[in-house]
């Protein structure tokens, strides 16, 4: 999860849209990041991948720490590395990865519809969304975003193993 100020110097995230080129999770919301290389530990990749994909280097990111980690219906364990760059960089998406790559102020994970639970008959566990840019961007990515809300936001030590991710995420 990479923070960033915004022209005015007010507190953003990086959030971006998957191509339809993708392996997997296409046209799908989510935060830079990816795979590991042989070698690398999650704060290794995490800088790596946010390079990659929307071209803020390693050397303009301070990494602040980790949230927990988490594991994907469709297998993957996501370690959320969160980032913070001291100034309004410019962002270059890699057309192959990245669709689209926006700047969303952290304020709003404030906004009180979030976070949305609603039911599936799939699961006991709520799935977890958070309305943005118009949608609902939805688990994995909801849950560290909302977890960093808790955390990083509010000083509340929220776990989100408790959320579930909606059905077609499951793949």
């Amino acid at each position: 999860m990479t923070l960033l100020p915004d022209e005015g110097g007010s507190c953003c995230f990086v959030l971006t849209k998957r191509t339809a080129r993708v392996g997997s999770h296409k046209r799908q919301w989510a935060l830079p990041g990816g795979r590991h290389e042989h070698g690398e530990g999650p704060i290794e990749a995490a800088l790596r991948e946010l390079e990659e994909e929307v071209g803020i280097t390693a050397d303009e990111a301070v990494v602040v720490g980790l949230l927990d980690d988490y594991l994907s219906r469709s297998g993957y364990l996501i370690t959320p590395v969160v980032v913070w760059c001291d100034r309004a960089t410019r962002m270059v998406p890699d057309p192959g990865e990245v669709a689209a790559v926006y700047r969303i102020p952290v304020s709003d994970l404030e906004a009180p519809e979030v976070p949305h639970l609603r039911e599936i008959p799939e699961s006991d566990l709520p799935v977890i969304s958070i309305p943005l840019l118009d949608t609902h961007i939805h688990a994995p990515t909801a849950s560290v975003l909302y977890q960093f809300r808790e955390v990083g936001l509010q000083g509340r030590a929220t776990r989100v193993d408790g959320f579930e991710e909606p059905v077609f995420a499951w793949r």
